[in-house]
């Protein structure tokens, strides 16, 4: 009872951080929740589950702002879903760390942009039929790489989006609808796996059901779009951190 109430306060934390930047905070739970002694295929399907039960939250709130951007979200849903695993079946014959590497480097890259270029001001939104092309690229692109290297793809979709012109905001929300599926995707297969604790399951879904409701109410209410794209950067080079320290311990 007590590690499961630990695991709920932490969950809040960070899924109100994770919230704003619109990625799951299942990368920084796992080996949180291991670290608490929880088994790692439990750890690994609980923290998935919560991604999709906090973005759930926060995309109800994106949602009624009209933050999500329908015409990106559902082509790179749909491409990223179907090359996911291309992606994974190529990356059987390549170097995994190699690639890992390589991802991190991408990330430390999309961070310097997201803390420190200006893109310039770009009409993305008012061409539907560029909207859709761009949803396609950034789905395949996303996806593809997300298979390839058995990450999020959401890591991937914030900093391109804003890359593109879009506005932060947008990105993060369209990025939190999008990760609700493929988040579920991967809890259904480590849930074969691992049982989920219906103690730890109960605390942690309230800390990550309320972390989302606040980091979405800051995202939507208090925050600019300068300092999402502040926070995305943040995030991103957490996630770098992470991997780095993961590849050389």
């Amino acid at each position: 009872m007590i590690t499961a109430a630990i695991a709920g306060a932490i969950t809040f934390v960070f899924t109100t951080m994770l919230t704003i930047a619109g990625v799951g905070a299942a990368f920084i739970l796992i080996p949180v929740f291991i670290a608490l002694g929880i088994e790692v295929h439990v750890a690994m399907a609980t923290a998935l589950l919560l991604n999709s039960i906090a973005m759930i939250f926060a995309s109800y709130r994106f949602i009624k702002n009209k933050l999500v951007m329908w015409k990106v979200a559902v082509p790179i849903l749909i491409v990223a879903t179907a090359l996911s695993p291309v992606g994974a079946y190529v990356s059987t014959g390549l170097d995994r760390e190699l690639l890992l590497w390589l991802f991190v480097a991408f990330l430390l890259f999309a961070a310097g942009m997201m803390l420190l270029y200006k893109p310039a001001q770009k009409d993305v939104e008012s061409s539907k039929r560029m909207q859709i092309i761009y949803g396609v690229s950034v789905g395949g692109f996303a996806g593809f790489l997300g298979g390839l290297l058995g990450v999020g793809g959401g890591n991937f979709i914030v900093p391109v989006l804003v890359w593109l012109g879009y506005n932060p905001k947008k990105a993060s929300a369209t990025t939190s609808f999008i990760v609700i599926f493929s988040s579920f995707s991967g809890f259904l297969g480590h849930a074969t796996v691992g049982n989920i604790s219906g103690t730890l399951l109960s605390f942690t879904a309230v800390g990550s059901a309320l972390g989302a409701l606040v980091g979405a109410w800051l995202m939507t209410e208090k925050l600019k779009p300068r300092q999402v794209k502040l926070t995305i950067g943040v995030v991103l080079l957490g996630i770098a951190a992470k991997m780095i320290w993961n590849l050389i311990t």
